[in-house]
């Protein structure tokens, strides 16, 4: 009964952030206290990939015309590839309606067959843009370094063993790269313990990306995970899905005093996928009761 109730209750939560002006509603808020934020758009199954493309390109207009506190703190848009059919021209007109409004799109990972086809959009998106000017060793480590309106990024995971040798051309393509545990399995790698694989690929990109996102709401994970980081001089911040408990991997930013980012979705599966979640870890149902009550979920409290 009560986990109905907890489900019941997230739900509402989840639902009142499934649309794009609550979503950047939300991003306002959280820019308003120095906090980043990412819009994604969770498409249904049914969705033809020029409404999938709309939707991102309204959601690029709504970013175009927030005004953050600091650079650093400026929503991005993430998108889903497969959902574009992997349409080069639908992709192309996403990634230049970002450049001129000087908006970084993410590329999100997938399934593990989908990587090589992600990879040939990234490539096409990035061959569009003006290369990032030189910059002197020590601008590297700025939280800055990132402007301009070329910047992309995509997303390994980290129970996939392929991550490992795509660290390397994310490092040569110049990208942001978000690093999560996966929620599919490679298939020919089905054990992989994802811990383990987040580690890695955090040990491969250390010292090599431009910028990295730690996408774990485990905070003993992120914890190690932005220490190897800061200690190879990488810049880094804390990536977290709205919707999903906070509470612990926030002290941890606090405590290692790292930049936040809120992943806010938006659309009509969002819900689906967060209830996936709670089949799949009955505690998160709890988490949720508990962040929801307390109104954590649609504006994460400051550091």
């Amino acid at each position: 009964m009560l986990l109905r109730l907890a489900i019941r209750l997230a739900a509402r939560v989840f639902v009142r952030g499934s649309r794009l002006a609550d979503a950047v509603a939300a991003g306002q808020r959280l820019s308003a206290r120095g906090r980043a934020s990412t819009l994604g758009y969770f498409n249904a199954d049914g969705d033809a990939p020029r409404a999938v493309a709309d939707a991102c390109l309204a959601a690029l207009e709504a970013i175009g015309n927030t005004a953050a506190s600091a650079e650093s703190a400026r929503p991005y848009l993430s998108i889903k590839v497969p959902a574009l059919r992997f349409d080069e021209a639908l992709v192309g007109e996403i990634v230049d309606r970002a450049a001129r409004a000087g908006v970084g799109v993410h590329f999100d990972s997938h399934e593990a067959d989908q990587a090589d086809a992600t990879f040939v959009a990234i490539a096409a998106a990035a061959r569009r843009l003006p290369a990032p000017a030189a910059q002197a060793p020590e601008a590297h480590a700025s939280a800055d370094n990132d402007r301009g309106p070329w910047r992309l990024g995509c997303t390994l995971p980290g129970r996939w063993p392929r991550s490992l040798e795509d660290a390397a051309r994310t490092a040569d393509l110049g990208l942001r790269v978000r690093v999560v545990k996966g929620q599919w399995a490679d298939p020919a790698a089905p054990d992989v313990d994802p811990r383990a694989g987040f580690l890695q690929v955090i040990d491969r990109l250390a010292g090599r990306a431009r910028r990295v996102a730690v996408a774990s709401h485990d905070a003993p994970l992120a914890r190690e995970a932005l220490r190897r980081l800061r200690e190879a001089g990488t810049p880094a911040e804390l990536e977290l899905l709205l919707g999903l408990p906070m509470q612990g991997a926030l002290r941890v930013a606090r405590e290692m005093q790292a930049p936040v980012r809120i992943y806010l979705p938006f659309g009509v599966s969002w819900l689906p996928y967060a209830l996936l979640h709670v089949q799949k870890n009955p505690r998160v149902a709890w988490w949720a009761l508990r962040d929801a009550t307390v109104g954590r979920f649609v504006t994460p409290p400051p550091l």
